[in-house]
């Protein structure tokens, strides 16, 4: 696998802290960004995602929504917990 295939591949480590990661300001300061109702989701993908980590995650969480994804956070969940 050449570079760009590298750099192209999903970080598995980004869903993981989906579980966790918290929004750091606005309306729903404090909520998990997977908490988030996809209208807000929606409007981040319409105004542009904010830089760097915070855009990634809600990016990343705007796709999960969008495509009906959210049991994949739950199943990632169970697992680090039955670990």
């Amino acid at each position: 696998m050449n570079d760009q295939e590298q750099n192209a591949l999903p970080d598995p480590n980004i869903l993981k802290e989906l579980l966790w990661y918290k929004m750091p300001y606005g309306k729903y300061k404090g909520r998990r960004i997977r908490e988030l109702p996809a209208y807000y989701l929606e409007w981040f993908s319409a105004q542009g995602f904010p830089d760097g980590k915070l855009g990634i995650m809600l990016s990343t969480m705007f796709i999960i929504k969008t495509h009906g994804l959210d049991d994949l956070l739950d199943q990632i969940e169970r697992m680090e917990n039955s670990q």
